[in-house]
């Protein structure tokens, strides 16, 4: 399960990838499933922000990207079992907009799969954020 998806196309939150990789034909041999929900933070040093909007210039593109990144995972880690939603659109303060659940036997090379699937998508696939701050506003390209 891989997907990049614009706000209101499809909906899934963290218990549905959490239940998506408990479905995994090698459930048995599986003892951690680790997940990560990245949200919209409203408050940091020096600003606060109202708003994001985050977009991709080409969404095939990510899509296949991001999973490149997955099987490379898989196949670095071992990992049974991974999904990963990536929202694009505009969210307000709290709003969820990436999701990753891993299913691993261990919980040490699914914790580590975990990681660096959250690392590698956010420095490597293609996103434009938008952060409107009290300040102005704030665009980060990918890497930020």
């Amino acid at each position: 399960m891989a997907y990049i998806l614009v706000k209101g196309e499809k909906f899934y939150d963290i218990c549905d990838l959490i239940q998506h990789v408990k479905k995994t034909p090698q459930i048995a041999e599986c003892g951690a499933i680790y997940s990560f929900e990245g949200i919209v933070r409203g408050k940091e040093p020096g600003k606060t922000t109202q708003k994001m909007k985050l977009s991709t210039p080409l969404k095939d593109n990510c899509q296949k990207e991001l999973e490149e990144i997955i099987n490379d995972i898989k196949d670095k880690y071992g990992v049974m079992d991974i999904a990963v939603v990536h929202y694009l659109g505009e969210f307000q303060v709290g709003d969820s907009l990436f999701l990753v659940a891993v299913a691993g036997s261990h919980r040490g090379e699914t914790k580590k799969a975990l990681s660096e699937i959250v690392e590698r998508v956010k420095y490597e696939l293609d996103f434009k954020k938008e952060e409107y701050t009290d300040g102005g506003t704030n665009i980060i390209m990918s890497g930020g």
